[in-house]
């Protein structure tokens, strides 16, 4: 029996019918695993040797009205008696979603294999990563300085800001040149100067959709889910209301696809979302990608088992 334990915010706290990580607890449990659950907290530390206190968890696929999950009794767990640990806790990346990094890796290298890498997760800030595929991204630039931030604003006219350290759409500006709150805009973002943002060219083409990719090892699913943003937005994330329709993939996602792929499967980013609005890439999504429940509601879809599929070779491969 496959022993999989998962880090993830608090289940009671999550809607099922659209949780990523609950769609993967359910497949988990249909091919007779093991689940042990856990908060971050819950992971310690004892004479260099990595623990966790975790619950045996049993899930059903009902709405959150209903009783969709039951924890056993807790115990105390050395994490190298687990097989696969998911690490599923939402942004923002602080010093304690690093610790945890950093206890993981611990039981990653007692031959736990944990998804995705934690060095890569340290190593793949969200905003950041898609750097690596220039030819891939928007005009961008990442700074601090109001005065390059200006000229950016200048030369492209209609932007977006970004902190490097959210989600779901927080705290994203549509900023243009001659917008008279920009000076306080860029005043608030970078804290006077002090903190790093994302500046990008606006895209148009996000009226048709931020489509989210989902890729496995490297490979992506055929069909992505365009997230249409609701009247008067620019933001399509369904946390801030956008609407999701699943469509099949196109020859430059694709494309894209294939651009980031070696990247992937060097790092052990196994699961990763990947953003894309027209023909640009704009975030590479690789700590808690969503959209399976609604991808496989749409098209008839088993993700987390094409998931599981792949780890399960990737267990078989390890060395004995």
């Amino acid at each position: 029996m496959i022993r999989l334990g998962i880090v993830m915010d608090p289940i009671e706290g999550i809607k099922p019918h659209k949780d990523s990580s609950f769609a993967m607890l359910l497949e988990a449990q249909r091919r007779g695993y093991a689940l042990h659950y856990m908060r971050p907290q819950d992971l310690f530390l004892e004479n260099g040797q990595p623990f966790a206190q975790t619950w045996p968890l049993e899930v059903w696929d009902r709405p959150k009205t209903e009783v969709y999950y039951q924890l056993g009794a807790a115990q105390t767990l050395a994490l190298a008696e687990l097989d696969i640990i998911l690490i599923r806790q939402d942004p923002p990346f602080n010093n304690d979603y690093l610790y945890s990094t950093h206890l993981l890796e611990l039981a990653e290298a007692q031959g736990v294999l944990v998804v995705n890498k934690p060095q890569s997760l340290r190593d793949a800030n969200e905003k950041l990563f898609a750097s690596w595929f220039p030819h891939c991204i928007p005009p961008t630039l990442v700074s601090a300085n109001a005065q390059r931030l200006r000229a950016f604003i200048e030369e492209h006219q209609d932007t977006i800001f970004k902190p490097l350290d959210a989600m779901g759409g927080a705290s994203i500006f549509r900023v243009k040149a001659d917008d008279p709150n920009l000076s306080v805009i860029i005043e608030t973002m970078t804290d006077h100067g002090k903190h790093h943002i994302m500046a990008q060219r606006y895209l148009p083409e996000i009226q048709l959709g931020d489509k989210r990719i989902l890729l496995i090892n490297g490979k992506p699913i055929d069909y992505t889910l365009a997230r249409i943003p609701k009247s008067g937005e620019t933001r399509g994330n369904i946390a801030a209301g956008g609407t999701g329709v699943g469509m099949p993939i196109t020859e430059r996602e694709r494309w894209l696809c294939q651009q980031i792929q070696p990247k992937l499967q060097a790092k052990g980013l196994y699961f990763v979302g990947l953003d894309v609005i027209g023909d640009y890439i704009t975030e590479i999504n690789v700590t808690s990608p969503t959209c399976i429940r609604e991808l496989d509601a749409q098209f008839g879809l088993n993700i987390a088992g094409e998931l599981f599929d792949c780890l399960e070779q990737h267990l078989d491969t390890r060395p004995a």
